[in-house]
């Protein structure tokens, strides 16, 4: 364990409940307290816009597009955000799943499952937007940007942090926040996990997941598609604008730079249309490609004495099923309750036993999200004939077999877990 000690002659703050974290679900979860009337604040190391009314875009949300299931939906719906978030938000009313070059194919269709959707896409820096101007206007939310925490201590009564801006390496700058309880949301290469000495179990996929929006000469109609090609999976997501898709291509790492940068659109136009086909209609143009290393990280534990980890602190999952973001906010939406329950009876919200009945409360539908994912690129990636075969069967099947569809939308859109 790393051994960190904090300066006890510097400014002291006092926090009721602590999040490390200030990206989408740190500032999520920290809407989640303030509606059960819990005080947090919360200390993110990216320098925030101080207009967020006028500023769409933020440097910690990404080019990046979200696929909310309707439990996630419904999550934001209850804290009041949805009718803001839908402005930009479009649904998915039907799946389409496809392996290039193969006959397998399956469909879902939302109207036959008897569902308004299965889900919402919605771009990153509006979701971001929303969620920050949000929290700076709840009066039970303490938001302070612009720092890092450098040095993290517990003891059986508090965790305490040292913290100092970003901006500056004067030591009068830096100030200890000290709190019953930590809750660690900055990320996959979380300094707080680090710092406790809890180790992560990693794969790199030898992936990389190439990031844009283009347009097409088809209307989306609200369809979504996932693809699997011999270079990896690609997801085409519906956005608002009737022929507005978003693509999420998984190629393998060093293939990526061929893609990057604006000489290249035609390019990447002409490798799209070849790998997807024609039901999409014509790629007809690509915003700027972005570039995400693909790997997974599971940390060994989640709750660690007075601290807790949360979002991909605590797992990152590869995007090829859209899981990784909803699953967060459920683990957010039951330590919320947990910790309601706790205020209520006047007890600690530090408690390690509590903590840790949380962590064992996730373990089942965190570990049946994971292995879904890990299975999907796995099995897809795989360039066995007889594994080919066995998977378009498998995906022929499931188009027919009855309540096979019913089953895997449910675990979809997070109402079964």
């Amino acid at each position: 364990m790393l051994n960190f000690t904090t300066n006890e002659n510097l400014p002291l703050i006092k926090a009721p409940s602590l999040i490390v974290g200030g990206g989408m679900v740190g500032l999520t979860l920290a809407l989640m307290l303030a509606k059960k009337g819990l005080p947090v604040i919360i200390l993110e190391a990216v320098k925030y816009p101080e207009n967020t009314e006028s500023t769409p875009y933020y440097s910690s949300f990404d080019a990046r597009n979200t696929a909310l299931s309707r439990r996630t939906v419904q999550i934001f719906t209850d804290l009041g955000l949805w009718s803001v978030l839908q402005e930009f938000a479009t649904p998915i009313l039907q799946i389409h799943i496809s392996e290039q070059g193969s006959f397998g194919k399956a469909r879902l269709d939302a109207t036959q499952e008897g569902l308004e959707s299965f889900g919402q896409v919605i771009e990153n820096a509006w979701l971001g937007r929303v969620l920050l101007s949000q929290v700076r206007a709840n009066q039970l939310i303490t938001l302070i940007d612009g720092v890092n925490v450098t040095e993290l201590t517990q003891d059986h009564e508090f965790v305490t942090i040292n913290a100092v801006k970003t901006t500056s390496e004067d030591a009068s700058d830096s100030f200890n926040v000290k709190s019953p309880i930590l809750i660690a949301a900055d990320g996959r290469d979380s300094f707080c996990r680090r710092a406790l000495g809890v180790g992560v179990d990693e794969h790199d996929y030898g992936q990389v997941a190439l990031v844009t929006t283009v347009q097409t000469s088809v209307l989306h109609e609200q369809q979504a598609f996932e693809r699997f090609s011999p270079q990896g999976p690609l997801a085409l997501l519906p956005l608002c604008g009737e022929n507005r898709r978003s693509i999420v291509w998984t190629v393998p790492t060093g293939t990526e730079q061929e893609w990057l940068g604006d000489a290249n659109d035609a390019r990447f136009l002409d490798a799209l249309q070849v790998t997807f086909g024609n039901r999409a209609g014509r790629f007809e143009k690509t915003g700027k490609r972005f570039a995400y290393p693909l790997s997974q990280v599971l940390a060994q534990r989640q709750a660690i004495g007075r601290v807790v980890l949360m979002g991909n602190a605590a797992h990152t999952l590869h995007p090829v099923a859209g899981q990784g973001f909803n699953l967060c906010i459920r683990d957010a939406q039951v330590l919320t309750n947990t910790l309601a329950v706790q205020a209520e009876q006047g007890d600690d919200l530090g408690d390690h036993t509590m903590l840790t009945n949380y962590e064992k409360s996730r373990l089942t539908d965190q570990k049946r999200v994971i292995r879904f994912c890990d299975s999907i690129v796995r099995g897809f990636t795989h360039s066995n004939p007889l594994l080919k075969l066995a998977r378009n069967t498998g995906l022929l099947a499931f188009d027919v077999f009855p309540g096979a569809k019913q089953m895997v939308a449910n675990y979809a859109m997070g109402l079964k877990v």
